[in-house]
């Protein structure tokens, strides 16, 4: 090695350190940007030139380093558990949310839920046969009833406007997802363009991972990592993002809980073909929004309101049928029920006053309540209005409490999961200032050669020759 090519090794390594204190410097400031991942500095050894023949002096040193690249230290293993354990987080967080807030809207068991209107009801009837000629007990009946219609009605009504909220959320959702594959699509393109340039694309993988994570956790998509450096992403196992091309989904479907059938995600476009979609907060709405046959929850809250409307309207009406008024007319049907729509809507009190109340059986005198008294046993019969609806109350809890059980499982795991990946990928405050020391010091040294190098050029090129001055 030449003297002049001594300062070319030095200048190599002068170079090299002060990439690697600026790839440091990077990784310190975005250390709390989330889904960045650390960088390193690719380093290798230029070798000597190769000499043989006469006057080949041997072993000879090398050239000094090169700088090949920026290496991004991520996990591509990790990063895939990540996007896993968010799909699975993603959809049971939205059945969880979804259980809790119908949960919220039953209100039981308070003062305000539907079993206290019920035993208001029944009490009524009680004290209407404790106290036959008083007017205001008929009065506290005729008000009980009308209380208690309206409290079915509007659980049904909570249960129809939250099925509509969940609605127009997966409709948002599917829009998200359409936005962020278009997104995936465009940074593919520009990945797949600077790697074929040779440029560094490690900001660009950080925003197309994120988002990739983004469509795990709306959708359940998986990613697959192309030798190309493009990312491909699946939902179903059919693409909606393969290198630069980007597919859209559109959600079809019922608009309101009265109409039923189930809503289906399918593909934009001719070949629009259902997408069975079974993760993801995407999937986690569907299932909450399915009909009541196939286990959606919202349907079969509300379709247990008209349960017991049903079983409430036929109970009553049937006893009341039974028995005869004050004036001794045979008792009517005590509640309404419309021909049309949901029996929750449709239950209205038929009885216009106190004199159509049949509180007597047929027979029994002007003072006789035993109808009354039967009526306001119908509470505690079996498979009666309030045995249906505590089996509805009982089993809705058990089904929330396993929602939320499976949400905080699931949570605990996607934690996991971007602890793990984090742990390799993140950015370590301690670490990084041990490499800014190693690199700052590998550049003294580098300073320190160079500067030796130029003395010793110094004193060949200008004193040389010059003895004995």
């Amino acid at each position: 090695m030449s003297t002049f090519s001594g300062l070319g090794t030095a200048a190599s390594a002068l170079a090299a350190a002060r990439r690697g204190m600026d790839v440091v410097g990077q990784n310190i400031a975005n250390q709390a940007t989330d889904g960045y991942t650390r960088q390193r500095v690719s380093t290798s050894a230029i070798a000597a030139v190769a000499q043989s023949g006469r006057f080949s002096l041997g072993a000879l040193p090398g050239h000094g380093v090169s700088v090949d690249g920026v290496a991004r230290l991520g996990d591509v293993l990790l990063d895939a558990r990540v996007r896993d354990t968010a799909g699975a987080a993603g959809f049971w967080s939205a059945r969880a949310l979804a259980a809790t807030t119908a949960e919220t809207a039953l209100a039981e068991p308070t003062e305000h839920g539907l079993a206290a209107r019920l035993s208001q009801f029944w009490n009524a009837w009680q004290d209407l046969g404790n106290t036959p000629d008083q007017g205001a007990a008929a009065a506290t009946v005729l008000q009980s009833a009308s209380e208690l219609a309206t409290r079915i009605a509007g659980g049904y009504r909570a249960v129809a406007t939250q099925w509509a909220d969940a609605r127009q959320s997966a409709e948002r959702t599917v829009a998200q997802l359409n936005t962020a594959a278009s997104q995936i699509a465009q940074l593919n393109t520009e990945i797949r363009d600077a790697l074929g340039a040779g440029s560094s694309a490690n900001e660009l993988i950080d925003r197309r991972d994120a988002l990739v994570q983004t469509t795990a956790r709306l959708a359940g998509a998986r990613g697959t990592l192309e030798a190309d450096g493009t990312m491909t992403v699946r939902i179903d196992g059919n693409a909606l993002v393969a290198g630069g091309d980007a597919r859209s989904l559109t959600l079809a479907g019922p608009v309101t809980i009265e109409q039923g059938g189930a809503l289906s995600v399918s593909w934009s476009g001719a070949d629009g073909f259902a997408v069975s979609v079974d993760g993801g907060e995407l999937g986690g709405l569907l299932s909450v929004l399915a009909p009541a046959d196939d286990g959606g929850t919202l349907a079969r809250l509300a379709g247990s309101y008209d349960d017991v409307a049903r079983a409430l309207a036929s109970s009553v009406n049937e006893r009341h049928r039974a028995g005869v008024t004050a004036a001794g007319q045979t008792g009517g049907d005590f509640f309404a029920l419309s021909g049309s729509g949901p029996a929750a809507l449709g239950l209205s009190v038929a009885v216009g006053s106190a004199s159509d109340l049949a509180v007597a059986k047929p027979g029994g005198g002007p003072l006789d309540s035993s109808n009354a008294d039967a009526i306001s046993q119908i509470g505690r019969s079996a498979g009666g209005p309030d045995s249906i609806w505590a089996d509805v109350v009982a089993g809705f809890a058990v089904a929330t409490a396993g929602d939320i059980q499976r949400a905080t499982l699931s949570d605990v795991a996607s934690t996991a999961a971007v602890g793990a990946q984090r742990s390799v990928a993140g950015v370590d405050g301690d670490e990084e200032t041990i490499s800014l020391l190693t690199f700052q010091t590998a550049y003294q040294a580098a300073a320190r050669v160079l500067t030796a190098v130029d003395e010793s050029l110094d004193v060949l090129i200008n004193r040389t020759g010059l003895v004995g001055r």
